[in-house]
């Protein structure tokens, strides 16, 4: 089992998102299809950024705005609510918000101790899967290595 390939047990149907995306239509997919992250695609098919559930809500975190003014010394801290937040960032594009550098990847004939290496390393939930022409072939996450640890040895030892 832990030579087995990335291609052996990756999700090829992959829930993609362009940069142009709007931040509301990546989270109407994140809710309709059960999932926390994507892969986000030039036209070309090329990865250019992957965004999370937790980039979202990063984003929409209420800001602590200051204004200082150094004659009186006085501080004025504006906290923006939530609904006026999440109303101001709606429509903005998802690249915005993504992580679109040092984006690690897998490749499909990969082993899956190097996927178990890098989730587990680097606290990812998922993976984007890429051929050699950085396409996205496929997504990797920890739910579908647990699922294939449970398939090939969980059920073996019973």
């Amino acid at each position: 089992m832990i030579n087995d390939q990335v291609k052996d047990f990756m999700v090829k149907d992959v829930i993609l998102a362009s940069p142009s995306t709007s931040i509301k239509e990546v989270m109407t997919m994140f809710v309709r299809e059960k999932i926390g992250g994507l892969p986000i695609i030039d036209e070309n098919g090329v990865l250019r950024g992957i965004v999370t559930d937790g980039d979202i809500l990063r984003a929409i975190s209420p800001v602590d705005r200051r204004i200082h003014d150094y004659f009186s010394l006085i501080t004025y801290v504006a906290e923006e609510g939530l609904e006026d937040r999440i109303s101001e960032l709606a429509d903005r594009e998802v690249i915005r918000i993504a992580k679109t550098h040092g984006i690690l990847t897998v490749h499909p004939e990969d082993e899956m101790k190097k996927v178990v290496s890098l989730l587990s390393k680097h606290h990812f939930k998922k993976l984007p899967v890429v051929d050699q022409s950085n396409h996205v072939v496929g997504v990797i996450s920890r739910g579908d290595v647990i699922r294939r640890i449970q398939e090939t040895i969980i059920n073996e030892l019973n």
